[in-house]
């Protein structure tokens, strides 16, 4: 059984997108965090994985879209989170985050097609920040998270050695921007115009001036 996770914060201004105030306030920030992680479910609901789990630190609310398990987040570091993520898992297991709205099912469908792994032991999308957006395992075990040291520069190189020094066969997905920064909001709109964030972005920006 497949499984997808999505890692996420429940969109309440102040928690979720601090980077992008100024120039958007907290509440729109909240909006556009709210906008980005139903893009993202929408396409993992989509995606036709066995299982699908939002992993998620909060509530739940209207975004949900049907057939998405909700799993609590874990307390602890960012890498104790994700393995817990992992852990929860039986077979192959794919993990995303909230902060890459233009994710479509075309990015996802190496990792999750019926030969994704069958020359692969583990699937690698890098992050333009140093970062990754995708992680997936096909024997999901906690310890190659455990200890890597997050929200860093070299975060995805680092992640990317711990697997290749346990000697998995790592596939790589395409590099992702993630939305940080208004700029990365503006870049990341560009390439999906057409949903919930590329919408909203165009409906706020030019009210703050971006």
């Amino acid at each position: 059984m497949t499984t997808v996770l999505v890692i996420a914060k429940e969109p309440v201004p102040g928690r979720v997108k601090t980077r992008l105030t100024p120039p958007f306030t907290p509440s729109q920030a909240a909006r556009l965090a709210e906008a980005a992680l139903a893009d993202t479910l929408e396409v993992v609901a989509a995606s036709g994985a066995d299982r699908c789990a939002l992993v998620l630190d909060g509530c739940a609310g209207p975004w949900l879209p049907p057939g998405v398990e909700v799993v609590p987040q874990c307390a602890g570091t960012l890498d104790q989170r994700l393995a817990a993520a992992f852990a929860g898992c039986e077979g192959p297991a794919l993990l995303i985050g909230m902060d890459t709205p233009q994710v479509s099912p075309q990015l996802l469908a190496p990792a999750l097609g019926p030969t994704a792994w069958q020359e692969h032991d583990a699937w690698f999308g890098p992050a333009t920040d140093g970062g990754f957006w995708a992680l997936g395992l096909a024997a999901p075990d906690p310890a190659l998270l455990r200890g890597v040291p997050m929200s860093l520069p070299q975060t995805g190189a680092l992640q990317y050695e711990r697997l290749h020094s346990a000697g998995l066969r790592v596939g790589r997905l395409p590099e992702l921007r993630d939305v940080d920064t208004a700029q990365d909001a503006l870049e990341v709109a560009a390439l999906a115009p057409h949903g919930r964030f590329g919408a909203l972005l165009g409906q706020l920006a030019p009210a703050v001036g971006v």
